[in-house]
């Protein structure tokens, strides 16, 4: 795992100048993604820590069984970030580690300033209970609800 934050790597990336790249990529070898599938090593290292089922998180998170496989894997993707969030409130992802999944699959975070992301940063805060109650509170205040992967747009 790594032990530097993105934050501490810019940081450094500041500072080093183009003679120092070598070097930046030695010293920072253990810190950066060097898998070709940086979004599933992620995902299952999270859910290994947390000693969690993958089929239980695609139930509770109401993804077909074979479509969540494949999308850990990263043998298909998905263009619909609520199908991210689904998995990564599932697995009892806090909100860092979600924002985390997120920047890594390639999708914008959540940003405080749009009601239904600063609603969704609420909830993973406070892990009001499944996705039905989670999509009830959504309903409530007013906001989109969380799509499941069956619906396109």
């Amino acid at each position: 795992m790594p032990t530097k934050t993105t934050e501490e790597l810019e940081k450094v990336l500041n500072d080093t100048h183009l003679n120092d790249t070598e070097k930046y990529l030695k010293e920072n070898a253990e810190d950066l993604l060097d898998s070709d599938r940086p979004f599933s090593d992620y995902m299952k290292s999270i859910i290994k820590k947390k000693n969690l089922v993958q089929q239980n998180i695609f139930i509770k998170a109401d993804i077909p069984d074979r479509y969540g496989y494949k999308l850990l894997s990263e043998e298909k993707h998905t263009k619909q970030r609520d199908v991210i969030l689904r998995l990564c409130y599932a697995a009892e992802f806090t909100l860092e580690e979600t924002q985390k999944a997120l920047r890594i699959y390639g999708m914008p975070e959540l940003y405080a300033r749009v009601p239904r992301d600063a609603v969704l940063m609420i909830i993973f805060n406070n892990r009001p209970g499944g996705i039905i109650d989670v999509n009830a509170y959504l309903k409530k205040n007013g906001v989109d609800i969380l799509r499941s992967s069956g619906v396109q747009d």
